[in-house]
């Protein structure tokens, strides 16, 4: 029988619920711990975890001798504070969600904790592991004969409420381009196996939260624009995001093209947001286009019932989740997600933010070099 690993979980919110319930269908797991300080969302959380010990700090929780590994599922813009302080009391094995940080002046507390940390750290990035997604990456290559453009479009519902309002200000969120979309750029990096070397944003706030107001402040994040990024190896991708769309069918549409045809993965939204008059919700589609003989063939890329009833990720979360333990368990040495993919991430997502606001093409290089 497998050691039972104990898990110390760190925000328990909307992902952070999703985050537990998957974290229950692993074999041999254990919620062990949580530290969530808003009182409504522990006592969802007590449900989904009721042996857990409830603990009033992080340094409590971190004094817990039976932990094996934590999950830190906060706010965006306490990540890399949260990270600073488990690293000066206690290494242990980390996955934390996206994005790692959310002040561009904070790149180098971040490569000091990168350079320093001990133990293994895999960054959330669920959408690498979603069923279709996962697909296209088996195939993008016989599919393309080698990639030349990449296209993600992401037409969705407006950001949920989230306690506090966080979500509604660049200066917590890390902006729209950070929050929501540093999966997208990391998507962009895995597929095309290159970096940045250019990149373009045009975005708005123009259909939501134009009369939000939060403690006399007005919500500054976009929901809406254009990016367009340039790669070493001359590949080109571009990622089109609308967050006044959830009347769409799918929700993430990811196209890939090369010399010897197409392939995309379709990827519907969570299934709790789909009008039950339409029945049932659409199955995620693979489709593979090729040039000779011309002609698309369409394939479900269907995901386990379970899954789809433990989050809003389309069973990623669950699959990202046997990595990590894997990880805690010795049975792999590197995270899927690195920290180094986790910073990037983000980087792209900044400098995103940054040519959005200035107008400006912005130079990868430059931008790196803080």
């Amino acid at each position: 029988m497998a050691k039972l690993i104990n898990y110390g979980i760190i925000g328990c919110g909307m992902m952070g619920q999703e985050h537990l319930r998957n974290i229950t269908l692993l074999p041999d797991t254990n919620v062990a711990a949580i530290f969530e300080p808003d009182v409504g969302m522990a006592g969802i959380a007590k449900t989904l975890a009721p042996n857990a010990q409830f603990c009033d700090s992080i340094d409590a929780l971190l004094a817990i001798e039976a932990l094996d590994c934590l999950v830190i599922i906060s706010p965006n813009f306490m990540h890399l504070e949260q990270l600073e302080q488990i690293a000066q009391t206690r290494s242990l094995p980390i996955l934390v969600e996206k994005p790692l940080f959310t002040d561009p002046n904070a790149f180098a507390r971040v490569r000091k904790f990168s350079e320093t940390y001990p133990s293994p750290v895999w960054v959330a990035m669920e959408y690498r592991y979603m069923p279709p997604i996962a697909a296209l990456r088996a195939e993008v290559e016989e599919a393309t004969g080698g990639i030349k453009m990449l296209s993600i479009r992401e037409h969705r519902f407006p950001f949920l409420e989230k306690v506090g309002d966080w979500n509604r200000f660049n200066a917590k969120s890390g902006g729209t381009f950070v929050e929501k979309c540093c999966h997208f750029f990391d998507l962009m990096r895995l597929l095309t196996k290159s970096e940045p070397v250019r990149i373009m944003a045009s975005a708005g706030q123009n259909v939501n939260h134009l009369d939000e107001v939060y403690d006399g402040q007005t919500s500054d994040i976009i929901d809406n624009g254009y990016v367009i990024v340039d790669f070493e190896n001359g590949m080109r991708a571009m990622l089109e995001l609308c967050m006044f769309a959830e009347g769409s069918r799918y929700q993430e549409e990811v196209s890939v093209v090369g010399p010897k045809g197409k392939i995309e993965a379709l990827v519907p939204g969570p299934g709790r947001f789909w009008p039950a008059h339409l029945g049932e919700a659409p199955i995620p589609q693979l489709i593979v286009s090729p040039r000779n003989p011309s002609g698309p063939e369409v394939r479900e890329i269907p995901v386990d019932p379970t899954l789809l009833d433990a989050g809003d990720h389309n069973g990623s979360t669950f699959y990202q989740h046997e990595g990590f333990l894997a990880l805690v368990r010795g049975e792999r040495d590197v995270a899927d997600v690195t920290f180094e993919d986790g910073l990037r991430a983000v980087a792209m997502g900044m400098a995103a933010q940054e040519s959005a606001r200035t107008g400006q093409s912005v130079l990868w290089a430059e931008f790196m070099d803080k």
